[in-house]
């Protein structure tokens, strides 16, 4: 926490609007839209939450396909389920974001043209945008960015999220601001925000009594939460540029062991670096992670990818081996921006130990 969160927390408890109602709600979608330079937000209960939203206001349904990102967490692609849609899965290239030379290879051969693309920006890194918007918009397919694990980062200046038709970002309690949990979904479109909102409510007709012509959610964000966020946001800068520092602290530590390297950053790209990866040509990570657990220190190898992942068996996908090497070898470090150098050599020093 930043220092200003309980403050602003007493005075939702004196407004006594603790639910999806009330003026912090209303702040903390400013902040957001002054921050990224998106036209309009709307905060809600989860980013996953934010990516069901897109896809129903874009009239994703059943028969409908998907195309994702391979390399990406679960909650990327369930909303795609949620709409009776078919996804598939798009790799990696050597950015670890998704390869824009598959993502074209993937349209050109399917039978039937994808409606959308959800694009992951994983670890805090934006993927390589101007090949990606230009492939979208020639192939009239709609992008939705999921920048869940990507806000402050930025590609030729401008920030994650706001290239697409949509954007998703996350507060999760593991994220770089958090709410505890909760997310924002922004566009430059009104109409769609709007049509967004009112799903978001339960899809209340505009009348004293409760009235539906279609179904909804209860996807908002509460009024406590959003005023945390307001509090998270004032301190973003700080957050990613201690963030960066870790990274850097972990890759001038580890320069000495050849057999370590690091998720890259693309020309015009400025990560959040948001965790700290690492890949191994030699040295088995599942043995770090091991190691690290018995000295009580977290860690996590990266992503399985949801071509691999049971429930997505019989799901197409395009790949090339990418992202199936990169979960072998690859690692996330303790990563909080709370952490101090000193605590982050521990990290180092077992891993120094095993390598």
């Amino acid at each position: 926490m930043s220092g200003k969160e309980q403050k602003y927390i007493d005075e939702v408890f004196k407004s006594n609007y603790i639910a999806p109602f009330g003026s912090f709600i209303t702040r903390f979608e400013e902040s957001i839209k002054a921050y990224t330079g998106v036209s309009n937000a709307l905060a809600l209960s989860s980013a996953t939450a934010g990516l069901h939203l897109a896809l129903r206001v874009l009239g994703i349904g059943r028969g409908d396909t998907v195309l994702a990102s391979s390399f990406t967490f679960i909650g990327s692609v369930n909303c795609i389920l949620y709409q009776g849609a078919e996804p598939i899965f798009i790799d990696s290239d050597e950015s670890w974001n998704v390869s824009p030379i598959l993502l074209k290879k993937a349209i050109r051969e399917l039978p039937k043209k994808p409606k959308v693309f959800i694009l992951t920006h994983l670890y805090g890194q934006v993927a390589k945008m101007d090949e990606i918007v230009a492939i979208c918009k020639e192939e009239g397919i709609y992008l939705i960015e999921d920048a869940a694990e990507s806000l402050g980062a930025s590609y030729r200046g401008q920030q994650s999220g706001t290239f697409g038709d949509f954007g998703v970002y996350s507060f999760n309690g593991n994220k770089i601001l958090t709410t505890s949990g909760g997310g924002v979904l922004v566009s430059d479109n009104e109409e769609w925000i709007a049509k967004a909102k009112f799903l978001s409510t339960q899809a209340k007709e505009p009348f004293l009594y409760y009235e539906h012509e279609e179904y909804g959610y209860n996807y908002r964000m509460s009024n406590v939460l959003a005023a945390i966020g307001v509090a998270q946001v004032e301190v973003l800068d700080e957050r990613v540029e201690r963030k960066r520092e870790i990274f850097n602290f972990y890759q001038e530590k580890f320069k000495s062991i050849d057999e370590i390297s690091w998720m890259p950053e693309i020309e015009g790209g400025r990560g959040n670096r948001w965790l700290s990866t690492m890949l191994l040509d030699k040295t088995n990570p599942m043995k770090i992670i091991e190691a690290l657990e018995l000295s009580s220190i977290d860690s996590r190898p990266l992503w399985k990818p949801m071509h691999m992942q049971p429930l997505f068996r019989k799901s197409r996908a395009f790949v090339d081996g990418t992202s199936e090497t990169l979960f072998s070898r690859g690692l996330c470090l303790p990563s909080p921006t709370s952490a101090s150098n000193k605590e982050l050599m521990r990290v180092v020093e077992v891993i120094k130990t095993v390598c």
